[in-house]
């Protein structure tokens, strides 16, 4: 995967740094060039000084083939710029943007962009994001039986009934996310494409929920 980091703050280097440690080719946009310092020792990525929104730095970023793109200045609205670029002009899927004013957070996700509000912030929580397999376990109970996970609604399920999402015994449907805000689903609420999903799974179906899903199986963490 080649994933473009806007932003080479705290969060925007702790990012890249995962992203390539996994494999993946990154590119860092920033307009300042010392940012880059905070990039770790032996960094192979691509860093490109320039503005995020600058369809120049972002062509030679690679965005015409990328897979996904997060925006994490320090400016709200940069971020959108950017991340509206990203999604509308270049169709990427995987988008995220960060946000310090979570009021402005469903007005994004109503454009197809996942927002985090920076008092939940987190560059695990952009990983989650833009990774093409998320991590398989979000929290683990004492006995390690009962574990909580969350994915995200594909397309081809928009329109489904939440109980139709779960499997007596073995995955339940605890909360949905939608537009910034949680809520608690009624057997007959309908997901929407993007939903975020909190599951409780026993120790052995994760591999199962995600093939009820559709999603690809999830890697361990």
């Amino acid at each position: 995967m080649h994933a473009i980091v806007v932003g080479c703050g705290r969060v925007g280097s702790s990012v890249a740094a995962a992203l390539e440690e996994q494999g993946h080719s990154v590119a860092v946009i920033d307009r300042n060039r010392t940012a880059f310092r905070r990039l770790t020792e032996g960094f192979a990525g691509q860093r490109i000084v320039g503005l995020g929104f600058d369809r120049d730095r972002l062509l030679e970023a690679g965005i015409e083939e990328a897979d996904a793109l997060a925006a994490v200045t320090n400016g709200d609205n940069s971020n959108i710029v950017v991340a509206r670029v990203a999604r509308e002009s270049y169709g990427l899927d995987r988008v995220v943007a960060r946000i310090y004013d979570p009021r402005r957070a469903a007005i994004y996700q109503r454009l197809g962009i996942s927002t985090i509000a920076t008092v939940h912030w987190s560059s695990e929580q952009v990983l989650r994001r833009i990774l093409p397999n998320p991590p398989a376990v979000e929290w683990t109970d004492p006995s390690a039986r009962v574990h909580l996970v969350e994915r995200i609604v594909p397309s081809s399920l928009a329109g489904t009934r939440c109980d139709e999402l779960e499997q007596p015994g073995r995955f339940r449907l605890v909360a949905l996310g939608r537009l910034g805000a949680g809520r608690l689903p009624e057997a007959d609420t309908l997901v929407q494409e993007d939903d975020l999903l909190w599951f409780t799974v026993v120790d052995d179906a994760t591999a199962d929920l995600d093939s009820a899903l559709g999603l690809p199986e999830a890697e361990e963490a």
